[in-house]
């Protein structure tokens, strides 16, 4: 199956793991109808909430890169940039077997 699977975690400084999950769930509400997007979930662990981790699938890695070109996506990443903590580090970039649901 040939699709771009990212599965990936975002840290937010502390106390602000709330407010990034927010406007994670906002950017996958943006994404829902972007060319290519198959999956795109927000998830934490209740035992840290200050990371908050991204699951996405997409047809291509070109409509990965052109789904952050989206104004209101832009503008969300804005959003989040100062609140985390650090850097954002890459997702793990996995090879998509099978499976249902998509």
């Amino acid at each position: 199956m040939s699709k771009l699977f990212l599965h990936g975690k975002l840290t937010a400084k502390s106390g602000q793991g709330e407010e990034l999950a927010d406007i994670l769930v906002e950017a996958s509400k943006l994404v829902s109808g972007a060319k290519g997007c198959r999956l795109y979930l927000i998830s934490r662990d209740s035992s840290s909430l200050d990371d908050v981790w991204v699951t996405e699938v997409w047809d291509s890695s070109e409509d990965h890169m052109n789904s952050l070109q989206i104004e209101a996506v832009r503008a969300l990443i804005g959003r989040a940039i100062p609140i985390l903590e650090g850097k954002p580090q890459s997702g793990q970039r996995l090879e998509l077997l099978g499976g249902h649901g998509l």
